[in-house]
């Protein structure tokens, strides 16, 4: 009989450690309520408790990235887009993540949901696609704003992917396809012009220096001279038979 009554109690023991000896994480807190109402919020390491008399609810404090799952979104120039983010909370107050509000997760993801089709309405598409940054900027505050009562931090927020529809994907693609054509006739253009000065300076250093011509005609024979052709054409210099097309202008006028 004394046997068994030492074995209820040891068992009474253990039951009760049990239920009064909890260990926190160095990254978990654990709100304690009392009979219904807070009393302190404990961690790390162990927290004991009276049995049934308190309750602890046992809080991550580690950042969490949660994704948006994708947003119908209409911009402000009425292109239907679908958006998706990404973002980066923590909660820093573990009493007002436990009362301020039911589930702070679940409300986290509805107004970040709720904030993204309202912010990327605000503009333009061309703006959603080359102001990423200022967007993710603009949710992060809103984001963070309204869930500040709710002991929580938005660090960051980034905008993962903007799905287009097809018909604007084939003009956007249309709109590239015409600025590089652009580009390829200005580079062409700014070639040719400087092709043309090269020349023109080229033709005022002939018309200058006559010699530099005399050099061109030799150059020319001994290019055409090593290339063993049967025929070769000898260029007469105009300077050469200049004299004589005087001499007999001269006498045509006598």
């Amino acid at each position: 009989m004394f046997d068994y009554t030492m074995i209820v109690i040891v068992v009474l023991v253990v039951m009760f450690l049990a239920s009064a000896i909890r260990v926190l994480n160095e990254y978990e807190r654990g709100v304690i309520f009392r009979l219904g109402r807070i009393i302190d919020t404990k961690g790390p390491g162990i927290i004991i408790l009276i049995p049934v008399v308190d309750k602890m609810i046992k809080v991550d404090m580690r950042t969490i990235a949660m994704d948006v799952p994708p947003q119908d979104v209409i911009t402000r120039d009425n292109v239907s887009i679908k958006v998706n983010a990404v973002i980066y909370f923590r909660v820093v107050d573990a009493n007002s993540a436990v009362v301020e509000v039911e589930n702070y997760l679940y409300a986290t993801s509805q107004l970040a949901q709720t904030t993204l089709r309202s912010v990327c309405g605000q503009f333009e598409l061309d703006e959603i696609l080359a102001e990423r940054e200022k967007i993710n900027l603009n949710i992060q505050e809103i984001l963070d704003r309204s869930s500040g009562p709710w002991g929580i931090k938005v660090t960051l927020v980034e905008v993962k992917h903007i799905d287009l529809p097809e018909e604007m994907k084939r003009a956007m693609a249309k709109q590239a396809e015409a600025e590089r054509e652009r580009r390829a006739k200005i580079i062409n253009a700014e070639g040719e012009f400087q092709a043309a000065r090269k020349l023109t300076d080229a033709a005022s250093v002939i018309a200058t220096e006559p010699i530099s011509l005399q050099l061109r005609y030799l150059q020319t024979l001994v290019q055409v001279s090593a290339e063993n052709n049967s025929t070769t054409i000898f260029p007469i210099p105009i300077d050469l038979i200049r004299p004589f097309m005087k001499i007999a202008e001269k006498m045509e006028k006598q």
